[in-house]
């Protein structure tokens, strides 16, 4: 879901400081620190500076300072199933510095402005999701404004988007640069609704020099969005959006993209199940071809709250369209527009186009602060005709019209664990065995490791 801003009040004098501190989170723009006004909540090293009162309209007007560092090693012996020779058997590190400076003029108004600094060390390889030296990831002006019927909020300027479980719109928080938009985004909510616009232009990420990321002139996403709260445990969420694409290129259309979008989706959480079902269409054009695209994911578990350990059994299926024909005037490719790697794995192995993914897992939580997670992907193609895909959505040559549906099995093994609230680590192992289709276009079977440690002021 598109994330809220809403500002906690001031801990009652009979609360507990530790209770009521305010809390890191992933979007950093989202956190509320007006609450350290209260000086019993001023526990830990340089609150000083993630309070700073401006005049005498403290807790509404202040000036917040935070960091957050990422590092973070990788080894992957066969990136895209060793079929490109572009990108070699390769073991580095990766490091993600940003800071950021949110100003809040009253409770209204708030200018939010993050820095980062995104390298590699010892990688033969990169990308632009890789590194990003010394550059602006976010720079917003935000307002909010409570009505009777609800509130108003609006942002313009460079910021993040995220939708639901990030299947197909996601802030890419697992690959080393993050994506942010520059956009104008307004939504009105309450208790049980909530709708939102926005038309937007995704950031091009540059590494030559300081300060040189840039509106994506060539993509344009627009939308609007409405959620429903239908009860205390399930939500249903759909919207529309349109995506525009310059020189767009497929394997079997080229040429001016415009896709228009559908989606539906349903989830909730009620004694120890918990469901995410969302579904998409796609139609418009490529070039002279129709687009008749579609997609689908489910991820389901139930959880027994009364055994040691709180095992989750999981069960997550997914399906994706191809083209079918490439003479036909159609184009059944899905674009997943701005999918979330940490979706399937952290392995990059799997892209949601032409797909077929059903993947049993197990999570159980042993001691206070550490989630181990055990899963099986098998994968199929959804149609012979169209090639396999791996992350974003790159098809890997020499597999589209030959072969079977079989693409082949993973498993997954991932660890994470809360040192303090704001330290975490994680550890993943991603195992692929590749089918005879990917052997035949020279892929093979491999091993992906990842480490991560991360830590937030």
């Amino acid at each position: 879901m598109l994330y809220l801003d809403a500002r906690p009040a001031v801990a009652d004098d009979g609360a507990s400081p530790a209770a009521e501190r305010p809390a890191i989170l992933a979007d950093r723009w989202r956190e509320d620190w007006s609450r350290l006004a209260d000086p019993r909540l001023r526990t830990q090293p340089f609150d000083e500076l993630k309070f700073i009162p401006l005049g005498a309209h403290a807790p509404d007007s202040y000036l917040s300072l935070g960091l957050t560092l990422r590092e973070s090693f990788e080894r992957s012996d066969a990136p895209a199933f060793g079929t490109s020779e572009d990108q070699p058997s390769d073991t580095y590190g990766l490091q993600r510095l940003q800071f950021h400076v949110d100003l809040r003029l009253n409770k209204n108004l708030q200018i939010f402005t993050q820095f980062e600094d995104v390298r590699t060390f010892d990688k033969k390889t990169i990308s632009s999701t890789e590194a990003n030296r010394l550059d602006l990831r976010l720079a917003f002006l935000g307002y909010t404004v409570p009505l009777d019927a609800g509130t108003f909020r609006a942002r313009i300027g460079r910021q993040d988007f995220e939708f639901d479980l990030e299947r197909f719109l996601s802030s890419r928080d697992g690959p080393n640069v993050r994506q942010s938009f520059d956009a104008v985004w307004a939504g009105w909510e309450s208790d049980e609704w909530r709708f939102y616009g926005l038309v937007s232009q995704p950031v091009e990420y540059l590494d030559g020099h300081p300060f040189d990321d840039r509106s994506t002139r060539d993509i344009r996403f627009s939308g609007v969005r409405a959620e429903r709260q239908l009860s205390d445990w399930m939500q249903l969420t759909g919207y529309y959006a349109l995506y525009q694409r310059r020189n767009a290129l497929y394997l079997h259309a080229s040429g001016e993209e415009d896709r228009h979008i559908l989606d539906m989706r349903l989830a909730g959480a009620h004694s120890g199940f918990d469901w995410d079902v969302e579904a998409m269409g796609q139609l418009g054009h490529v070039g002279r071809a129709d687009v008749r695209a579609w997609a689908f994911g489910a991820r389901t578990g139930y959880t027994i709250r009364d055994v040691v350990w709180s095992p989750r059994i999981g069960l997550q299926f997914d399906a994706a369209s191809g083209d079918r024909r490439a003479d036909d005037g159609n184009l059944g490719t899905f674009n997943p527009l701005f999918p979330n790697g940490y979706y399937f794995s952290l392995g990059g192995h799997t892209g949601y186009t032409n797909l077929v993914h059903l993947k049993p897992s197990l999570t159980v939580a042993p001691i206070k602060n550490l989630t181990l997670l055990a899963g099986i992907g098998l994968l199929w193609r959804q149609t012979t005709k169209d090639a396999v895909y791996v992350l974003p959505s790159v098809p890997v040559l020499g597999t589209a019209g030959r072969g079977t549906s079989w693409t082949g099995a993973y498993a997954q093994l991932r660890a994470d664990y809360r040192f303090a609230s704001n330290l975490t680590g994680s550890v993943e192992a991603v195992r692929y065995d590749v089918g005879s289709d990917l052997q035949f276009a020279g892929g093979k079977d491999s091993i992906f490791f990842r480490s991560e440690l991360k830590f937030s002021w």
